[in-house]
């Protein structure tokens, strides 16, 4: 996939996924690249702009396979800007669907 275009919609799949229920970092990683091919060099960064903005807060738990595990819970603010997304990428999405149908 295009990087762009990965770029592009990578922060409405993070707000997604974390809405169906709270993630650490690494889970997310593994959701996230089921739809797109990420690392966590990407993923990490994203997961802190996300949370300085007020669209997740984070919570510590315990894990018996190491050290503890940071889990990322959207906030009511990222709720709001999911949505935002979610219509802006419908909007988005379907413009250039009928461009492409109509240039064949």
């Amino acid at each position: 996939m295009n990087t762009q275009f990965k770029k592009g919609v990578l922060e409405l799949i993070v707000l997604l996924s974390v809405s169906k229920k709270d993630m650490y970092g690494y889970e997310l990683i593994i959701e996230v690249c089921k739809v797109v091919d990420v690392n966590d060099g990407t993923i990490y960064p994203l997961l802190k702009r996300l949370t300085n903005e007020g669209y997740f807060e984070t919570y510590l738990v315990e894990s018996t396979e190491g050290p503890s595990r940071k889990y990322y819970k959207i906030t009511v603010l990222g709720k709001k800007r999911m949505e935002e997304l979610v219509k802006s990428w419908s909007v988005f999405a379907s413009s250039v669907n009928k461009f492409i149908e109509e240039s064949r």
